[in-house]
């Protein structure tokens, strides 16, 4: 159903700071759906913001435009779409059909990858994991399968096994974020919705003229970003994985980034080395199990003059994030070069219960 209220209408390459704010402020409609436009979204907003809120939306969202985008901050109204909200929640729309130290148990959170939940089910669940699959169609209309993660993600293709247990019998999907789509097949190719957020912050970090290399590139989600965000930057996004660069090329394509991303299905240490040694502004590594052990390409990858690395890693108690910038460290001075600077170091998500994914940001020269 559409409904029509006030929104702040603000370009894309601001949206994501501006929806932040404006969620702080409380004055986002949670009930309805953000419009995207060719260059621009529309938020719909609670009410008409005052002067002190407006004040505050253009301030914090002025730092890195020019006056001309600050201008573009418009206050109309627009038409929206009513969310679908669920009904109920998984635990009340089981409530009368598993017990209570079942209901206990039961998970509370699950990824949504375009129209696919994947569920971690407990293993004293897993006779009811049919049950539950089923009253997750139910409460979530846009939802056409459900599947159970049947193991740890593993191989040097980093997927893993799923079990299917309601609505289509599929693992691949069309996937929306910021706008931007990403064609997913969560059993040929890693792909986290939970990583959103560190896309676009790296993505708004590219400037214009930069060669960017993304050395585990999976299906794209940080490429086809950059490319989007910064069409003046090159992308070069390299995957061991065939199905994921397959993907990624269409995922290129679709989003009419082709001039200026480029899939590349090779080995990353042997490319960094190779064809694209001493080519990169900005080098990402997201493999977070297994990055330490590719420092070297990264800094074969990196110009002579130096550049920034995006690390990502884990971290396990009693480990710490400080031990885990010394192991950066030492791995860059071994292969020749010396951190100039951490720029950041902080925790990204928990993944396990006192384990988190971490992202060290550094100059490396």
């Amino acid at each position: 159903m559409a409904k029509t209220a006030v929104c702040l209408k603000v370009l894309k390459n601001q949206g994501e700071k501006t929806i932040a704010l404006a969620t702080k402020m409380r004055l986002i409609d949670k009930s309805l759906i953000i419009s995207r436009k060719t260059d621009c979204l529309l938020i719909p907003l609670l009410h008409y913001p005052t002067e002190t809120e407006i004040e505050m939306l253009k301030k914090e969202t002025s730092s890195k435009v020019t006056l001309s985008e600050l201008d573009s901050l418009i206050i109309e109204e627009g038409v929206f779409e009513e969310k679908v909200q669920p009904s109920k929640t998984l635990t009340q729309a089981l409530q009368d059909q598993l017990p209570k130290d079942l209901l206990a148990i039961l998970p509370q959170a699950f990824d949504i990858v375009g129209d696919i939940v994947i569920i971690d089910i407990p293993p004293l669940l897993k006779v009811h994991q049919g049950l539950i699959g089923r009253t997750i169609l139910e409460t979530h209309r846009n939802i056409k399968t459900v599947l159970a993660k049947a193991g740890d993600i593993s191989g040097v293709y980093r997927v893993r096994d799923y079990e299917f247990i309601a609505g289509e019998a599929k693992t691949s999907t069309v996937h929306r974020e910021f706008g931007w789509v990403y064609h997913v097949d969560v059993a040929k190719a890693y792909f986290s919705p939970r990583l959103s957020h560190e896309h676009e912050r790296v993505a708004a970090q590219v400037q214009p003229g930069e060669v960017v290399v993304d050395l585990f590139a999976g299906v794209g989600p940080f490429a086809v970003l950059i490319g989007k965000r910064q069409p003046e930057a090159r992308v070069y996004a390299v995957d061991l994985n065939p199905d994921a660069v397959e993907l990624l090329r269409s995922n290129v394509k679709v989003n009419k980034v082709a001039d200026r991303v480029f899939p590349v299905c090779a080995d990353a240490r042997e490319i960094a080395s190779g064809e694209l040694c001493g080519v990169a502004d900005r080098v990402i590594m997201n493999l977070p199990e297994t990055a330490i052990d590719f420092v070297d390409a990264a800094c074969c990858a990196i110009k002579p003059s130096g550049g920034i690395v995006h690390f990502y890693g884990f971290v396990r108690l009693p480990d710490s994030v400080d031990n885990l910038v010394q192991r950066f460290t030492e791995a860059v001075e071994h292969n020749g070069k010396t951190v100039k600077a951490l720029l950041q170091a902080r925790s990204i998500r928990e993944t396990a219960p006192f384990e988190s994914q971490i992202v060290l940001d550094v100059q490396i020269q």
